[in-house]
């Protein structure tokens, strides 16, 4: 938090006040994720803070900081940065299942069940590709915006060692995987809406 704080000193000379907001709320859910009376992470908040601040809050304050203005289409095109994020917090809560159980953290996983937490990574891997078609249909991208879908077969093998092993190398594996089809997605999505 304070590498953070440093680093937005001269976001918000460059970008001015929206950024301390942002900032601000930015560091309070982190803390409120696992700390104070109320942990968002312990009471099956955490997937939706995630998605928030990990998709359009870091999405849309990254494009306000560079341009100086907002777009709503910002906010759509973070979708897959978003639900990606969660998905990787998906596989832990469904490695962890067990101990959060004992330890009374009730993630959705927890709540819900593995075939819960299966279904919902899922249905964030499909977010991630279905969000840049839909922009690219809705002609707020270019086609070149679809450059992820390159990274289909590997989203296809994730989905179905989460659907097929819950050991905990498999667990791992998928954890690693799902991180690193994170950084191929958003290197071709950014490439793919710079072109």
């Amino acid at each position: 938090f304070g590498a953070a704080f440093a680093c937005g000193i001269y976001l918000v000379a460059v970008a001015g006040w929206p950024v301390v907001a942002i900032g601000l709320a930015s560091i309070l859910c982190g803390v409120a994720y696992t700390g104070g009376p109320y942990p968002l992470g312990y009471h099956g908040l955490g997937d939706l803070f995630v998605f928030v601040f990990f998709g359009p809050v870091a999405v849309a304050g990254t494009y306000f900081v560079q341009t100086l203005r907002w777009s709503p289409a910002v906010a759509w095109i973070s979708v897959p940065v978003g639900s990606l994020c969660v998905a990787i917090l998906v596989v832990n809560n469904l490695r962890d299942l067990g101990s959060d159980r004992k330890a009374g953290k009730r993630t959705l996983v927890v709540r819900h069940g593995r075939r819960f937490g299966r279904a919902q990574y899922g249905l964030l891997v499909a977010a991630a590709y279905a969000a840049p078609a839909v922009l690219a249909a809705a002609g707020k991208i270019s086609p070149w915006g679809l450059l992820p879908l390159l990274t289909l077969p590997l989203a296809a093998g994730l989905v179905r060692r989460v659907w097929t092993d819950s050991t905990l190398p498999g667990s791992l594996a998928a954890l690693a995987g799902t991180s690193r089809l994170l950084l191929l997605h958003a290197i071709l999505y950014a490439a793919g809406i710079a072109l």
